[in-house]
C-alpha cells in the first residue's frame, strides 16, 4: 500500500512484446494507454509493438473499439483522451510520418490516420501497421501519438530481429 506509485521515465524506443500465449484484451488495452495518453508524448511511452499474428486481428478489433470511444481536442474539455501534441515542429514530424506510410508499400495506417492543425496542432490516435520489423517508424522516435504494430509468426526470428538491433 505504501509504494509508490511511478512512471519510470526509460527514453529510447520503448515497446511491447506480446508473446503468443497473450490475451487480446489486456494487450489491445496496454497499447491503446502506453501509445495514446500524454499524446504519446511521455519518455515512457508505447512506441512500437510486435505482436503475434494468431491474436493481432482480435487485438486489432479491440483497439478500434477503444479508439471509436476516444475523443481528440482541447484540454478545456475533460473528455478529452489525447489532446494536441507540443508545437509546430512535432506536428509536421507526426503528419509526415503518417502520410509517408499512407504511400509505403512497406507499412498501412490501419486504424486513425488523421491531423488537423486548424486550431491546434492535433495528430488523432493512429496506428499503422509495418510489413516488415525494420519500417522506419518502429525504428525512429516519433514521439506522439502513432503506434507502429509489427504482427510475426515467429517469436524466434523476431526475437533475434529484436537483439540483433537493439544498441
Amino acid at each position: 500500500r505504501s509504494y509508490p506509485r511511478i512512471v519510470g521515465e526509460t527514453g529510447g524506443k520503448d515497446y511491447v512484446f506480446a508473446d503468443p500465449t497473450a490475451k487480446a484484451l489486456p494487450v489491445a488495452t496496454a497499447l491503446i494507454r502506453g501509445a495514446f495518453e500524454y499524446q504519446g508524448q511521455k519518455c515512457s511511452a508505447a512506441s512500437r509493438a510486435y505482436i503475434p499474428s494468431n491474436i493481432w486481428p482480435e487485438v486489432k478489433a479491440l483497439m478500434q473499439a477503444d479508439l471509436n470511444k476516444i475523443k481528440t481536442g482541447g484540454v478545456e474539455d475533460f473528455s478529452n483522451f489525447v489532446n494536441a501534441v507540443i508545437d509546430e515542429a512535432s506536428f509536421d514530424k507526426l503528419a509526415k510520418a503518417i502520410d509517408d506510410a499512407q504511400a509505403s508499400p512497406d507499412a498501412e495506417v490501419i486504424l486513425g490516420g488523421k491531423y488537423d492543425k486548424s486550431k491546434g496542432y492535433f495528430i488523432y490516435p493512429t496506428v499503422i501497421q509495418a510489413k516488415k520489423p525494420d519500417y522506419i517508424t518502429m525504428r525512429e522516435e516519433l514521439f506522439g501519438p502513432l503506434l507502429p504494430v509489427f504482427p510475426y509468426d515467429d517469436i524466434e526470428a523476431v526475437l533475434s530481429y529484436i537483439n540483433g538491433h537493439e544498441k
